[in-house]
């Protein structure tokens, strides 16, 4: 009897432990909380779109000091790497085989000078007598013929002089410029002449102003030309800016003041040259530069950051999290980008809220919570455009 019992107990037991069992695994896990999800609202505004060219700084004057007479360098009489003044003396070649030179074209001439002389008093001598019939007409003739010759040998011997005199004042080599001097292409000592690297030594750059020659791409001149046509502005009235090698803003604003004749067909870009004001001296010759300039404005123009623009095959999309917080996959047109932002040319409206993070976990539908996005979290615009 007391077994009986005790059976029954334990079969109660297992019962009541498996429907507690079957109880727990029929029941569902609660749902999780719905995602926080940062927007930004969407907003237009009037914009300008800019367009960057890399180019490099060269001097607005470059003038290059070669030998023009070939002989052994006698002296270097500046700093390199500094400035020299227009008409300081930069070198000196040895002069002794010039002034020799000098010295024998003196030496012809004086020589044709007394031929011209004795040929001139001859003729003066020869001509009453060939008036009186005392002399024949041949002898006359041969008298001026002579006298002629004379004055073509001294004007040769004149020329001679010159040429000796102008050689040898090529021997001192003097700025044609004020500007910057580099480093010296030939040592005190050595042979210079045409024949080694064109008689090159050094080059003088103009450096206030400061030239930027940089290469457009046709797609990126073909806007600036229309916006410039539009707004009935020339290319020397557009402001540019430069933009250094370490993305610092110079402070002096430029213009253009060369535009080549043709694109480059062998690069599909047009070269440009500007010039920046420089009176400080901090640019020099040879630097990396990017000038900017605004090639359009837009009105109205609707601006989304770059991060809440998601690209999938070829197509661009953004999650716009609609007024009951579910979120909506929304096609979009892009424009051109605008430092962090991206110009949409359709697809979104004014007052709209685009998700900004999270966008890998959105599915269509989703309900989530939306968090404002702070701005200290965004990437700040710059003036940086796509050409």
């Amino acid at each position: 009897m007391r077994l009986q019992n005790k059976n029954l107990k334990s079969r109660w037991g297992s019962m009541l432990s498996l429907a507690i069992v079957l109880g727990a695994c029929d029941s569902e896990p609660p749902p999780p909380p719905p995602l926080e999800i940062p927007f930004v609202v969407v907003e237009s505004r009037n914009v300008s779109i800019p367009i960057d060219i890399v180019g490099e700084t060269r001097g607005s004057r470059d003038v290059t000091i070669r030998a023009r007479v070939e002989g052994v360098l006698d002296g270097i009489h500046f700093d390199e790497g500094t400035f020299v003044d227009e008409g300081d003396l930069l070198y000196t070649i040895d002069s002794q085989p010039f002034e020799a030179k000098l010295a024998q074209a003196n030496a012809r001439l004086a020589q044709a000078q007394t031929g011209l002389a004795k040929t001139k008093s001859d003729l003066e001598r020869i001509r009453p007598l060939a008036e009186m019939k005392a002399v024949s007409a041949q002898d006359l003739d041969a008298a001026v013929a002579a006298f002629e010759a004379a004055e073509s040998y001294v004007q040769a011997a004149n020329a001679e002089v010159d040429l000796a005199k102008i050689e040898l004042g090529y021997t001192r080599i003097r700025s044609p410029v004020q500007g910057l001097i580099g480093l010296t292409s030939a040592e005190v000592g050595d042979f210079v002449s045409q024949q080694t690297d064109g008689g090159l030594l050094n080059v003088v750059s103009r450096t206030d102003p400061i030239a930027v020659r940089a290469a457009i791409t046709e797609r990126g001149y073909l806007k600036a030309a229309r916006h410039l046509a539009d707004s009935q502005t020339t290319r020397e009235a557009v402001p540019l800016t430069l933009i250094l090698a370490d993305n610092s803003i110079y402070e002096h604003v430029g213009f253009t003041t060369k535009v080549d004749r043709n694109i480059d067909p062998t690069t599909g870009s047009l070269t440009i040259e500007a010039e920046f004001p420089n009176p400080r001296n901090i640019l020099r010759p040879g630097m990396f530069a990017r000038v900017r300039f605004n090639a359009a404005e837009i009105e109205g123009a609707i601006l989304v950051p770059q991060r809440a623009v998601n690209e999938l095959q070829s197509a661009y999309r953004v999650f716009v999290i609609a007024p009951d917080d579910t979120v909506e996959v929304r096609q979009v047109e892009v424009g051109p980008r605008l430092g962090s932002d991206w110009i949409i040319e359709s697809g979104l409206t004014p007052g709209e809220r685009v998700a900004v993070e999270g966008l890998l976990r959105l599915r269509p539908r989703m309900v989530v919570v939306p968090v404002a996005a702070q701005a200290s979290d965004l990437p700040q615009t710059t003036a940086s455009g796509e050409p």
